[in-house]
């Protein structure tokens, strides 16, 4: 399940970083606060040494789009859910995303009767 998620970064956690039987690992967490009415706050965290450096690129208060997983898992008969970033994207400041326009009476894939004249039948749906 990969989603995605833009907003503030409010916080950084201090980075942490240990030893397993697979190796030696770093993880960082951060808090990211969505750009929607309720302004949600979510924690999320990233793995390894090359996300850890991403993360230290991004300053707190900058706009930023997360792509994550939410993985979960189970120890000692408990649960335990983890929220990993996997793609950090600034967005430019004060950069307003170009408007696209469509012609009302035209539709991708589409001739002038309404009618789907794409290869694929135009159904992007995956079911």
């Amino acid at each position: 399940m990969a989603l995605e998620i833009t907003g503030k970064l409010l916080t950084k956690m201090p980075v942490q970083s240990g030893t397993s039987a697979r190796g030696e690992w770093t993880k960082q967490e951060f808090i990211l606060e969505g750009s929607d009415d309720f302004k949600r706050k979510v924690c999320l965290s990233v793995w390894g040494a090359d996300q850890v450096a991403v993360l230290a690129g991004c300053r707190e208060g900058e706009t930023l789009t997360v792509s994550f997983n939410i993985e979960s898992r189970e120890y000692n008969q408990r649960w335990y859910t983890d929220v990993r970033a996997w793609r950090i994207v600034k967005e430019e400041s004060g950069a307003v995303p170009p408007a696209t326009s469509v012609p009302e009476d035209s539709f991708a894939g589409a001739d002038s009767a309404g009618e789907d004249t794409s290869e694929d039948g135009g159904d992007d749906l995956p079911f």
